[in-house]
């Protein structure tokens, strides 16, 4: 495995000069875990295959100048990049490990449920980096498949999204109707097949929603109504006795009200069914950062 180094023109020098993988010692789903050598210096880290199938890429040179471009997206709330592999077929990307996982999978845990505090830090850090993608970066990058599971957690819970920068890879109607993303798609990608920075807002109001019920997306375990999260949730963001209802059980009650009836408030600007009405991130942001210095909660 290769890592990243240096300015663009030392980078591309490096990687078309440089070929070398380490097979990662175990892996599941198209991310593993692998524990790779540097220098005798034994690093864990998070490994992406990339399915050739669904994003076909079909030569060196098109896979390093992926690897060139989201090497040069760098955020504080973004999975860091460190490194690559194009070798016997495989086509993987190298990311910083971040130990907690994903939100898609510590957020139902029992044992330890985020607090209503964690969960406003989580969305904040997220729009942060969304904000970033689409206000900062020129050209403006879409993420286009934004979900739970590609936001990771660190130690002290600060969120970083994954697979940013692959949205080129990604056709439109790609994941469209798929289980995966069922529930996180707005309404004009059925209608338009066209994502645009908006769609992004949308599913971003989606894991908020996540957030604040500890609900999936789509569940097709519960009632007919209520198997689609925002079709069940959205009528009632602005009824604040439906929202003690709504939110998450494992909080035990633990939540200033006023805080959640903000963070709905958001959500149901987010979620709206017009693109054109949905905030730009850099709103969102100003929002939760508002929200932050309010939601305080004795003893968390």
């Amino acid at each position: 495995m290769q890592r990243l180094l240096g300015s663009r023109r030392e980078e591309e020098k490096y990687l078309r000069s440089r070929r070398y993988c380490r097979r990662p010692a175990r892996q599941r789903h198209p991310t593993g875990v692998a524990d790779i050598n540097f220098d005798d210096l034994v690093q864990v880290l998070a490994v992406k295959k990339l399915n050739p199938k669904s994003l076909p890429i079909r030569s060196l040179d098109n896979f390093l100048e992926l690897v060139v471009n989201i090497s040069h997206l760098h955020h504080p709330n973004l999975s860091e990049l460190v490194g690559y592999c194009f070798e016997h077929g495989q086509q993987l990307l190298v990311y910083d490990f971040h130990k907690n996982g994903s939100l898609s999978d510590f957020l139902p845990l029992s044992d330890e449920p985020l607090t209503w505090n964690a969960r406003v830090k989580i969305a904040l850090g997220t729009a942060r980096a969304l904000e970033y993608l689409h206000e900062v970066c020129s050209p403006s990058v879409i993420h286009k498949n934004l979900k739970s599971s590609n936001i990771l957690l660190d130690v002290d819970l600060n969120p970083h999204l994954s697979d940013c920068g692959l949205e080129s890879l990604i056709p439109n109607a790609d994941f469209q109707g798929s289980e995966i993303k069922m529930g996180y798609d707005p309404p004009e990608l059925s209608m338009a097949g066209q994502y645009t920075l908006k769609s992004d807002v949308y599913s971003f109001g989606v894991i908020m929603l996540e957030l604040m019920t500890g609900r999936k997306p789509f569940d097709s375990s519960r009632p007919r109504s209520e198997q689609l999260l925002v079709q069940w949730a959205a009528p009632q963001l602005h009824d604040i006795d439906a929202l003690e209802r709504m939110v998450d059980p494992a909080l035990k009650g633990l939540y200033p009200l006023k805080s959640v009836s903000r963070f709905a408030d958001v959500i149901a600007l987010c979620v709206q069914s017009e693109p054109e009405f949905r905030p730009p991130m850099s709103e969102v942001v100003q929002d939760l950062v508002r929200l932050v210095k309010r939601a305080k909660v004795p003893g968390d």
